[in-house]
């Protein structure tokens, strides 16, 4: 199974993983899941990191390279995952979630999210 992981999913994976649910945990650690991760993350807690939020406190090119150092795989932005944000229903206006949700649809990738409003789109998104 391909998983992609929404950006606070994957911070609590690396530095928190008692926030995830055991299924979650479980399904990250099996060997058959390949885990993706998107710049749009990297993107958003670049930002968010700069603006002093608390719970965005990493250093994205120190999280980029402990996540490729563990695995997973970098899921490339293209031009088509951004075009295709006009097909979105209008559930969400945060503009990270709404491109990893584009991300998983054009890929047919399931985005593992711990929002409970992004795991209300169609396609393959799942709520933790």
């Amino acid at each position: 199974m391909k998983v992609l992981l929404d950006t606070h999913v994957l911070l609590w994976a690396a530095s928190a993983p008692e926030k995830l649910s055991l299924a979650t945990r479980t399904l990250l650690e099996d060997p058959n899941t390949m885990l993706y991760f998107s710049p749009v993350s990297l993107w958003e807690i670049a930002i968010k990191r700069s603006l002093g939020r608390t719970d965005f406190v990493v250093d994205a090119r120190v999280f980029r390279r402990g996540l490729l150092d563990n695995g997973y795989q970098e899921l490339s932005l293209t031009s088509e995952h951004a075009v295709s944000i006009d097909s979105l229903p209008p559930l969400h206006k945060d503009p990270f979630d709404r491109m990893l949700v584009a991300q998983a649809t054009a890929e047919g990738i399931t985005l593992l999210t711990a929002d409970a409003l992004v795991a209300q789109y169609p396609g393959p998104v799942r709520g933790l």
